[in-house]
C-alpha cells in the first residue's frame, strides 16, 4: 500500500471535509443535470413509448411537437403505396384550458394543458406502450382522462376527481407515470372524448403520423424509402432518432442548457475552493511528518508526488460517494414520480471533472510542503 493511500486510510477524518466538498459539488452536477434531462426524457415519451417503429413529420419539423397539425390528410394513402406498411394514423395533439373544482381550502388552479389523443384500444398504433389494461378500458368511457402523477398537485386534482378542460367537464379515471412536462402538463384522452370536447375533427390537416410496420428491423430502409418518395411534402423519421431530435429540440428551445452549464460552474467552484482548502489545511497538519521524511532523505519531489497522488485518492473518494448520493437522489425523485436520467455524455463527463478538481486541488495545497522543514522538528 502506498504511502498517500495509507496516510488518506489512518487519517481520513482530516480528509472527510475535501471529499465531501468534492462529493456535494458533483452531486449538485449530477442532480440538476439528471433532473433536465429527465425532463428533457420525458418530452420525448410519447416517442419513446410508441408502437409505431416509423414517423412522418412536416418537412421542416424536427420534434414531435413542432408543427402538429401541419400535414394535409391526403399524406395517408401515400405511406400505404410501401408494402412494408401495415397501418398509418394521425397522433393528434391539441392545447386545452385547464381548470378544477377546488375541495374545501384547497386553491383554485387553472393551466394550459398539452392534450394528446389516443385510441385506446388494444394494439392501436397510437396507443403508448406502457399504458395498462386498467387504464386503457378507463379511458374508453367518455370524457375520461389521465394524467401523469406528478402533475396532480400542479393541476389541483387527484384520481377519480372532476375538472374541466376549455369549461367541458371531464373526469380523472387514470394515472400515467413518466409524462412530467416543464412547462403544460400532459393529459390524455380517447379521440371520442376529444370530439365531444371540441378538440378534435375529421378536419383536411392532421398531427404526426405513426406507421406500423410489417417487419421492424427494416424500419430505416423503410424511412429511405418514404422520403425519397416525399416530394418534399413530409419526412419520414425512424423512432429513435426522432426521439433524439425532440430532445435536442427540448435542450435547444428550452434553456436548459444555460442551466446545466450555470450549475456546471458553480459546482467546479465550490469543488476546487473547499477542496483545496481542506487538502492544504490537512498536509499543513501533516508537516511535522513532512518534514520527518525529509530529514531521512526523502526529496522533495518524492513529497510532491505523494501530496498528488493523495489529492488522486481523495477524488476517486470522492467520486464514490457521488455515485452513491446520486443513486439516493435517483430513488427518491423516483418515489415522488419526477424522472431522472444521467447519460453517459454527462456522468463521464462529471467523474473526469472531479477527479481533475482533485488534482488541481492538490496543485495548488503544493506549497505548504516548503514550511516542512526538518529543523522545525529541533523546536
Amino acid at each position: 500500500m502506498s504511502l498517500a493511500l495509507s496516510t488518506l486510510l489512518y487519517e481520513w477524518r482530516r480528509y472527510l471535509a475535501a471529499v465531501i466538498a468534492l462529493a456535494v459539488a458533483g452531486l449538485l452536477v449530477l442532480s440538476m443535470t439528471g433532473m433536465f434531462m429527465g425532463m428533457v426524457k420525458s418530452f420525448a415519451a410519447p416517442v419513446d413509448r410508441s408502437p409505431a417503429e416509423v414517423m412522418i413529420l412536416a418537412p421542416e419539423a424536427n420534434s414531435l411537437f413542432d408543427h402538429n397539425s401541419g400535414q394535409p390528410r391526403r399524406l395517408i394513402p401515400l405511406i400505404y403505396r410501401d408494402p412494408e406498411v401495415l397501418e398509418v394514423q394521425a397522433l393528434n395533439f391539441a392545447f386545452g384550458f385547464w381548470s378544477n373544482f377546488p375541495r374545501a381550502g384547497k386553491p383554485d388552479k387553472a393551466s394550459g394543458v398539452q392534450v394528446i389523443i389516443i385510441d385506446p384500444i388494444p394494439g392501436a398504433v397510437t396507443l403508448p406502450t406502457d399504458l395498462g389494461t386498467d387504464l386503457i378500458e378507463a379511458l374508453q368511457q367518455p370524457f375520461a382522462v389521465a394524467v401523469d402523477r406528478s402533475s396532480f398537485g400542479r393541476l389541483g386534482v387527484s384520481p377519480g376527481e372532476k375538472a374541466k378542460i376549455n369549461g367541458r367537464t371531464v373526469w380523472v379515471r387514470g394515472t400515467t407515470t413518466g409524462y412530467p412536462s416543464m412547462f403544460n402538463a400532459m393529459v390524455f384522452m380517447s379521440r371520442q372524448t376529444a370530439r365531444l370536447l371540441g378538440l378534435w375533427t375529421d378536419g383536411p390537416r392532421v398531427g404526426p403520423l405513426v406507421v406500423k410496420i410489417r417487419n421492424p428491423p427494416e424500419a430505416h430502409r423503410l424511412v429511405a424509402r418514404l422520403n425519397a418518395m416525399s416530394g418534399g411534402q413530409y419526412k419520414a423519421w425512424p423512432r429513435e432518432e426522432l426521439s433524439a431530435s425532440t430532445q435536442k429540440s427540448m435542450l435547444k428551445n428550452g434553456g436548459i442548457a444555460v442551466m446545466v452549464g450555470f450549475a456546471v460552474v458553480v459546482g467546479a467552484f465550490i469543488g476546487i475552493v473547499i477542496t483545496w482548502q481542506t487538502l492544504q489545511g490537512a498536509v499543513l497538519a501533516n508537516t511535522r511528518e513532512f518534514a520527518s521524511l525529509r530529514a531521512v532523505g526523502v526529496s522533495m519531489g518524492s513529497l510532491r508526488r505523494v501530496v498528488m497522488e493523495l489529492s488522486l485518492w481523495v477524488g476517486i473518494a470522492g467520486l464514490a460517494l457521488t455515485a452513491a448520493l446520486a443513486v439516493g437522489v435517483w430513488v427518491l425523485a423516483r418515489s415522488f414520480g419526477v424522472p431522472m436520467d444521467y447519460p453517459p455524455f454527462v456522468v463521464i463527463p462529471v467523474a473526469i471533472s472531479l477527479l481533475a478538481v482533485a488534482i488541481l486541488a492538490g496543485t495548488l495545497s503544493l506549497g505548504v510542503l516548503k514550511k516542512s522543514q526538518p529543523m522545525d522538528l529541533l523546536r
